[in-house]
């Protein structure tokens, strides 16, 4: 987007007179007005094209599409409709007995009703089941029990037909109570929820946001820039989100990431933008200078910054769970739509207001000295000072609190995403609440095995025999056998995704038949999500890691400070991760907080939130890394340009952080405990690592390494010479040939 100067430095000195513009800064300058209109017409397509699009969203994804347990529970489907209840209703007799003969026909009417619904199959239920499986159907105390049945379609149908059924049986009928379960209802819940929560985030988030924004930039109209280029990649990514939902599952939780990362950092890039603009104007600069200035220098740290943060939010897609897929679907479209905005729309709109971009200065209500722009920052090189004297003992000190906040995730363990996510009042988590509480075994919880060829009653029963045999196995029930297909129930000890039933699929799975068998199931499903993960976790880190080193390289030239900007990245999200488990794992503040914790972390929150923390914290490393970059190449003086650095970049950086921060929070009072844990986390790590990792760390280990940090062979020299991509007007000579360091 950027013009980038792709040809050598040539000459001892710069061009005599003022740069001319760009061709990029002549495109977007050109022609303000109409560029504005033509934003304004393409947001109205957007609203009309993304609206609506939460309906259109899935609740699910985070099972492995080509995972053995995903193929069963397809062929179960789609052979045994009845074998994979996605809808309970939680019948209560109150004092009388589930046996009373007045109870026991209210029931069976009811079933039958629900029997006769378009789009159900499969009913069932303990006054209709067999006496070998209707004792997992009926509640210890006998005053509740169960009717099970399945909803068809996709989870769009799915929901539909829930909320035309469920007022039918919702309530009291005649003797008994009823309410409404089941996986379809949980999702549908959550979905519901999720819209409700993200409206209310946004307007917890927008005004406060607003006034972070006027107290940073004083002026009230150039607080309002940010707030236009956020809203404007927001509206834009939920158009792409309905676009994609034609071609493939895009998750609701998606939503969220969209308003996160659409306000964060589209204010991100507006702040470092009109900042910079402010600073050209400052010097005398005429507008169009001015803006010409800007998207050459903080311009190009905006585009390069977009690069690193769709590069980590890219190695999602590298996952085969539509969940995390999703996130992927969302924040690079965020996230490129943003910073297409700040580098066109913006500049467009600083051209047209010109000066007029300090009006309404509403620090002037309170204050009538201006500091001088010399002396804005001076906390911050102060502090930059004095870290650099101290430089062992920070950032010693910094990395180990760094790790000691990290140590509770050693004790992380990984689950499922349940009926425990929604809040303890939610209709669906009552019911599933009941079942766990007061049913034997795990009613919906148990482990099927599909059986694929032609069998003899006798294979059927050794192979039985041999599964009841197990040590984790309560019973096994089955086979139901229709053709060459069978399959049979196992119902394991203990809760339906504990250790013990994982294990459990790894012994059913090597159960020797004279049939094919797949095992599927809760359990199953967490199992084989797990093994997706791990199997390519280690690929999309090395992605993340290659890319982010030579992006790094591109922007300084170096070959240690790319290094040194994945560590530190990395070093910077422990506190989020130990954070996560020791609150919403072992749920220490739950009660404040307002959730129920489940002793487990959703398999793929913790993939998630590396990858968006991550690319936050790339993000505030780049803005702090080009302005260092730019001085040491003005000067060549290495600490004179970490400080230099730090105290531009520090004020800026920190109200990001905290604009951002607070976006997050408002995300995390969502009443979904995933959602929660997203928003509150990426919070915590956003603030460590603008507060601790770039305050004191990076200022202290760039200390330490000195002169060195600039350090690339000749080659590389040469090869970012041609293709880097750096802030600020080309020096005088290069930093590296006066003295290159030795290493």
């Amino acid at each position: 987007m950027t013009e980038v100067n792709t040809a050598p430095h040539q000459g001892d000195g710069p061009p005599d007179g003022p740069p001319r513009p760009g061709g990029w800064t002549r495109f977007v300058t050109a022609r303000p007005r109409l560029s504005l209109l033509v934003a304004l017409v393409l947001t109205a397509l957007a609203v009309l094209a993304g609206s609506g699009v939460a309906d259109h969203l899935g609740s699910g994804g985070w099972e492995d599409p080509a995972a053995e347990s995903t193929y069963a529970t397809k062929a179960l489907e789609r052979e045994f409709p009845g074998s994979q209840p996605n809808l309970l209703l939680l019948v209560d007799s109150g004092r009388a007995s589930v046996d009373d003969p007045a109870v026991a026909a209210a029931a069976r009417g009811l079933a039958a009703r629900l029997a006769g619904e378009k789009g159900v199959t499969g009913v069932g239920s303990y006054w209709q089941a067999a006496p070998a499986a209707a004792g997992a159907l009926r509640a210890k105390d006998g005053h509740e029990a169960l009717i099970a049945a399945r909803i068809t379609g996709d989870e769009n149908a799915m929901g539909r037909t829930l909320d035309r059924i469920a007022p039918r049986y919702r309530g009291t009928h005649g003797p008994v109570e009823v309410k409404v379960g089941g996986v379809v209802a949980v999702r549908h819940e959550m979905q519901t929820i999720i819209k409700e929560d993200l409206t209310r985030a946004e307007m917890i988030a927008l005004p406060i946001t607003l006034v972070l924004l006027v107290m940073v930039f004083g002026s009230a109209i150039a607080a309002l820039l940010p707030l236009g280029i956020g809203i404007v990649a927001i509206l834009g990514t939920n158009a792409v989100l309905r676009g994609l939902t034609t071609f493939t599952d895009v998750s609701v939780f998606a939503l969220n990431l969209t308003t996160a990362l659409g306000l964060g950092l589209a204010i991100d890039y507006a702040l470092f933008i009109v900042r910079r603009y402010r600073e050209e104007l400052s010097t005398g600069a005429d507008p169009r200078t001015a803006v010409g200035t800007t998207l050459r220098t903080a311009g190009r740290t905006v585009l390069f910054s977009a690069l690193t943060v769709a590069v980590s939010l890219a190695a999602m897609m590298l996952f085969p769970q539509y969940f995390l897929r999703s996130f992927a679907y969302a924040g690079i479209a965020v996230v490129l739509l943003a910073a297409a905005a700040a580098l066109i729309l913006l500049p467009a709109a600083l051209v047209l207001l010109g000066h007029r971009v300090n009006s309404l200065d509403l620090r002037r209500l309170f204050r009538r000295d201006r500091r001088d722009s010399r002396e804005q920052g001076a906390a911050w090189a102060r502090t930059a000072g004095l870290v650099m004297r101290r430089a062992p003992l920070f950032a010693l000190g910094t990395t180990a609190l760094l790790v000691i906040l990290g140590l509770p995730f050693l004790g992380v363990k990984f689950g499922t995403a349940d009926d425990r996510q929604l809040p303890s009042g939610a209709e669906s988590h009552v019911v599933q609440q009941h079942i766990r509480d007061g049913f034997p075994g795990s009613p919906g919880g148990g482990l099927e095995v599909l059986a694929e060829g032609s069998a003899t009653e006798a294979q059927y029963t050794a192979y039985k025999q041999r599964v009841a045999a197990l040590p984790e196995v309560v019973r096994v029930d089955g086979p139901l056998v229709e053709g060459d297909t069978a399959y049979f129930t196992v119902q394991p000890r203990g809760e339906a995704v504990d250790d013990a039933a994982q294990r459990l699929v790894g012994d059913l799975r090597s159960v020797k038949a004279p049939f094919t068998t797949k095992v599927t199931g809760t359990a199953a499903v967490l199992v084989d999500s797990k093994h997706a993960i791990a199997e390519r976790l280690p690929w999309a880190g090395a992605f993340i890691a290659v890319v982010t080193l030579l992006l790094v390289f591109l922007l300084t030239g170096s070959v240690l400070i790319p290094l040194q900007a994945v560590v530190l990245n990395a070093l910077s999200l422990t506190a989020m991760f130990g954070a996560v488990v020791w609150v919403f794992q072992d749920g220490h503040l739950s009660s404040a907080l307002g959730f129920t914790g489940s002793g487990s972390i959703e398999t793929t929150l913790p993939v998630l939130m590396f990858c968006v923390a991550f690319g936050l914290s790339m993000d505030y490393g780049v803005f702090l890394l080009s302005r260092i970059k730019e001085e040491y190449d003005r000067t060549g003086d290495h600490d004179e340009a970490v400080r230099h650095g730090l105290q531009r970049t520090g004020g800026l950086i920190t109200a990001a952080a905290v604009i951002l921060a607070v976006v997050m929070v408002a995300i995390g009072t969502s009443r979904v405990t995933n959602t929660k844990m997203l928003g509150l986390g990426i919070a915590l790590a956003v603030l460590m690592d603008a507060m601790v990792v770039r305050s004191l760390l990076v200022p202290a280990i760039m200390r330490l390494t000195g002169r060195a940090t600039w350090w690339a062979p000749a080659p590389l020299r040469r090869f970012h010479r041609r293709f880097g991509l750096s802030e600020g007007e080309a020096p005088a000579a290069p930093a590296e040939e006066r003295e290159p360091a030795r290493v």
